[in-house]
């Protein structure tokens, strides 16, 4: 299982975000644990200064912007 963190301040962007991520995990099967980070030293702590971030196990690995499905796809 994947531990999958969106950072932001819950913007339309991260929604779409956190949205986007759930329903590919789920049209591919993959097991996930979702979390949204709202609060600002959290996002700050990782390093993002560009939101939506997101983090997987860990590992930040998209930054600013909406990513697109295929990205999303290729991460899980």
């Amino acid at each position: 299982m994947k531990d999958i963190k969106i950072l932001g301040p819950g913007c339309a962007n991260c929604k779409t975000t956190y949205q986007l991520v759930r329903d590919v995990a789920a049209a591919k099967g993959v097991a996930i644990q979702l979390e949204k980070v709202e609060d600002m030293a959290a996002i700050l702590g990782y390093g993002i200064m560009s939101t939506p971030g997101v983090v997987i196990d860990g590992k930040v690995v998209h930054a600013g912007g909406i990513p697109d499905r295929k990205k999303v796809e290729s991460w899980l």
